[in-house]
């Protein structure tokens, strides 16, 4: 079933090579890929799909698309485009650090870097957090951190470990702690967004941006929170990472409705017309796969999540993709960007793509994304 998957999906990523062409897809309305000229937050996605496509298959069509997103990443640093955010590591990591993982290209390394540099320029002293979104002293968003950010971290900690450097791993450790205190909560669920104080660092409220409301638990930001976990107990070891990673994907997995991928919002009303988020189940699924990475044979977890990762993933497979629709631009039915916003509630999600296919080769061919070497 899987190979079926990923066949499905490198065919249609060859079509959208020649359908965007110099462009970024994004989010998708009546069922046509939004595209950009890299200027989103999501962009990495479509240089992450590629390069796990090349990597998969040996197929160059998908390693010449793979590299021109790198070059236009370069550009994108060089003019500074759109880079006032915390979601530099969805960018650079599946873009050139995914090329120097796989080519071991010098100046794909030394561009990593440099994004690396750009996501510190987010940390703020004061408060000791990465600040998620807006310029510093926003009064908005000026002492937000986001769950999401859990999956920036990953270079920085990459930072550290190609230049000693230990700043880059302090900030990440720092935000990391934070996060954990307060983004998940006693009973394993989590907040999308938790507020500071932008001068003392004091907790002031957690809250949402994209859930149903500030003490739901949104789908997507749980799984940024299984993954993200992970991810840091890999570069760190450090077990609480690993013990909040399973916490969190416990929470998920014992959650999953009937035909077993989630809607939007654990917390939403279940009826009809509630929207799904085919996203949250796929990077769940890779961020599962991820933990049971660093699991021992005999771990109680163990057989509960290799279940979880099949049910998760089979759902997908099997109700949500779009095999035998040789003409959808995306692999992924029923992602929802933001449902509370009204902003692309049942659609492709780029992301949501990539994690679909991340989460497939992985369970293939042990392919593992770009998160770390």
């Amino acid at each position: 079933m899987w190979k079926q998957a990923i066949e499905d999906a490198l065919a249609k990523t060859k079509t959208n090579i020649e359908r965007f062409g110099d462009l970024f897809p994004h989010v998708s309305e009546n069922d046509v890929y939004h595209l950009n000229p890299n200027n989103d937050w999501t962009d990495g996605f479509w240089s992450g799909i590629l390069w796990l496509g090349y990597q998969y298959s040996g197929d160059e069509a998908f390693r010449q698309a793979a590299v021109k997103t790198v070059a236009s990443f370069k550009e994108r640093i060089e003019k500074n485009v759109a880079l006032d955010h915390h979601d530099i590591g969805f960018l650079y990591s599946l873009s050139s650090k995914a090329q120097w993982i796989i080519e071991k290209d010098e100046s794909a390394k030394q561009l990593t870097l440099q994004a690396a540099d750009v996501l510190m320029k987010r940390w703020r002293p004061k408060g000791q957090y990465i600040q998620a979104w807006g310029p510093e002293g926003n009064e908005e968003n000026g002492g937000r951190i986001i769950i999401d950010c859990m999956l920036n971290l990953p270079l920085l900690y990459w930072a550290y470990e190609q230049t000693g450097d230990a700043k880059y791993k302090e900030v990440a450790v720092i935000h990391a702690d934070l996060s954990r205190r307060y983004l998940v909560r006693g009973d394993d669920s989590s907040y999308h967004t938790f507020y500071f104080d932008q001068e003392t660092g004091e907790p002031l409220r957690g809250g949402t941006h994209q859930g149903y409301q500030d003490g739901s638990t949104w789908t997507r930001g749980q799984a940024w929170g299984i993954y993200g976990f992970a991810l840091s107990y890999h570069y760190t070891k450090n077990p609480l990472y690993l013990e909040t990673a399973k916490r969190l994907a416990r929470y998920f997995f014992d959650r999953l409705p009937e035909d077993d991928v989630v809607y939007w919002d654990f917390n939403a009303p279940v009826n009809a017309e509630t929207k799904r988020d085919s996203s949250a189940s796929a990077i769940a699924s890779a961020g599962a796969l991820e933990i049971l990475e660093h699991l021992a044979a005999d771990d109680p977890d163990r057989a509960y999540l290799q279940n979880a990762i099949q049910r998760s993933m089979t759902g997908l497979v099997k109700s949500y993709a779009t095999i035998g629709k040789p003409d959808a631009q995306g692999f992924i039915e029923r992602g929802s960007y933001s449902v509370r916003g009204g902003n692309a509630p049942d659609d492709y999600m780029i992301w949501g793509d990539y994690y679909y296919l991340e989460a497939l080769v992985r369970l293939d061919k042990g392919i593992k994304g770009y998160w770390y070497e």
